[in-house]
């Protein structure tokens, strides 16, 4: 009789045990454990974090982070940790938490606009997605990957789109490099392809075009004349000369280093570059920066017309004059010229 109630405590006392278990884990497993105030949380983990460092990310976010402990290292997360960018809804248990950091990495926007350098662009990238800008530069003037894609130091930039792409947070540098080229190939489509056979271009030849264009009008609707002047030039043979070109050779020299050239002088015209299209004649060996879509499908789709110069319009600044005569253009460059002088623009 004895034993019998010595084996029924120890029932009552394991049922009682098994049950404060089993409730301990329900709470850690399901019960609600965010203490921010947001709808969604999000955390970055790199391919170089410990469960150490995931923790303390976590720390500000859950209100049991012993408990988390508990069921992370049940789960074997601890040694499992993924790199990516991950999300936590308010309200989610710690089963949820673990389940969405391991497995449901989303991707982030990545935006950029019209840079001047793959330096500019991979530090704009670099602050977007995990690999710092070196590492995309150095993916980005890999010689292996520009031989394969037929790319050159002087046109690789032309390869990267303005826009807007969804990629992984922890994506690599190479893996964006071989993603871009991706898009720029599905950009220049069938029709992009003849369109720039049809000027016998080649596609860096279009993309060189493209950036003086950019460079010389913002304005959409009139990119397509500005490209018409320099395919009219290029057609009789005559220099580009395009300012453009003239800026982009002189900041590359020493004396120009941290300058800002508003109006190109005639110094300028002597400086020996072959991307100063006044002393050569035909298109620059390279981008002078990089050009927006428009400007890309403006060379291609460029308006037909007769017209060989043009100048900035000083009563509609932004636009410019267009002229067919060289006396013409000559009015229409003094009457800018005037409006710098009156403004005090004087290099």
């Amino acid at each position: 009789m004895y034993i019998k109630k010595i084996l029924w405590a120890i029932a009552i006392i394991g049922l009682i045990a098994f049950g404060a278990m089993a409730y301990y884990f329900y709470n850690v497993m399901f019960s609600p454990n965010t203490k921010f105030e947001e709808n969604i949380e999000y955390i970055f983990v790199s391919q170089y974090d410990t469960y150490t460092d995931v923790r303390e990310r976590l720390i500000p976010l859950l209100a049991d982070i012993d408990g988390f402990d508990a069921l992370a290292k049940q789960k074997k997360y601890i040694s499992n940790v993924k790199s990516g960018k991950y999300q936590i809804k308010k309200g989610m248990n710690n089963n949820e938490i673990i389940n969405s950091i391991r497995s449901n990495s989303i991707p982030v926007k990545l935006s950029f606009n019209n840079q001047n350098s793959l330096e500019a662009l991979a530090g704009r990238i670099a602050i977007q997605i995990e690999p710092d800008s070196l590492s995309l530069l150095k993916a980005m003037n890999n010689p292996v990957f520009l031989e394969k894609a037929g790319l050159k130091e002087e046109t690789v930039l032309g390869m990267y789109l303005p826009n807007s792409y969804q990629v992984f947070w922890d994506i690599s540098a190479d893996d964006l490099v071989n993603k871009m080229q991706k898009e720029y190939n599905k950009f220049w489509n069938a029709d992009r392809e003849a369109k720039a056979k049809a000027l016998n271009f080649s596609r860096d030849e279009v993309m060189a075009l493209a950036s003086i264009v950019y460079e010389e009008s913002k304005q959409k609707t009139e990119q397509p004349r500005v490209a018409g002047v320099y395919i009219n030039r290029l057609k009789i043979g005559m220099p580009l000369q395009a300012d453009p070109t003239l800026k982009f050779a002189a900041y590359k020299l020493p004396k120009y280093k941290n300058t800002v050239i508003r109006r190109v002088l005639n110094v300028h015209k002597e400086i020996d570059s072959p991307y100063n299209t006044y002393k050569y004649a035909g298109l620059p060996p390279g981008l002078v920066t990089m050009p927006d879509l428009s400007a890309i499908d403006a060379v291609l789709n460029y308006e037909k017309h007769n017209y060989l110069y043009f100048a900035a319009d000083p009563k509609k600044i932004g636009y410019h004059r267009f002229a067919k005569s060289l006396s013409q253009h000559n009015n229409n460059a003094r009457a800018y010229h005037k409006y710098l002088d009156k403004q005090g623009i004087r290099k």
